[in-house]
């Protein structure tokens, strides 16, 4: 299961209405070992270096599909949800993904969202490449 963390401007840029979650296009791409994330420093998709290529993999990565945002009283918890990311028969090795709005019209206006580091190289040959997305939600916050 993948736990993604999120980086450090996510909230401002939920703030200043550069991501609706529910409502633009959400993508995860995923990027080899050249990447290094910076929680404090990355902030839009031209911060990002390293994207892999390979079969079945294409330039941006997957748009995430059936996006849900729930806010449960009980615990005071946002979460948001959607449906596993997948590269069907691809070729490609990964060390990160990393998730992003991909409503802006140039890479300086794309946000980051958070990113998944494997911990090691993960690779699909001629097979799919998933991400499995923790059951609790892709991102949860708790309101305190």
């Amino acid at each position: 299961m993948a736990t993604a963390l999120m980086y450090g401007r996510t909230v401002e840029h939920l703030f200043r209405k550069r991501v609706d979650w529910p409502g633009d296009g959400i993508k995860v791409m995923l990027c080899t070992s050249a990447y290094t994330p910076n929680q404090d420093t990355h902030q839009w998709k031209s911060d990002v270096t390293g994207e892999v290529a390979g079969t079945g993999y294409t330039a941006g990565g997957v748009t995430l599909a059936n996006k849900t945002l729930t806010y449960t009283d009980a615990t005071n918890q946002l979460t948001l949800k959607a449906d596993n990311a997948q590269w069907p028969n691809s070729t490609i090795t990964a060390r990160y993904a990393v998730i992003y709005d991909d409503s802006g019209v140039t890479d300086n206006a794309k946000p980051l969202l958070g990113y998944i580091d494997f911990g090691a190289n993960q690779q699909s040959s001629a097979g799919t490449f998933e991400i499995v997305w923790n059951a609790q939600g892709i991102f949860q916050v708790t309101v305190a």
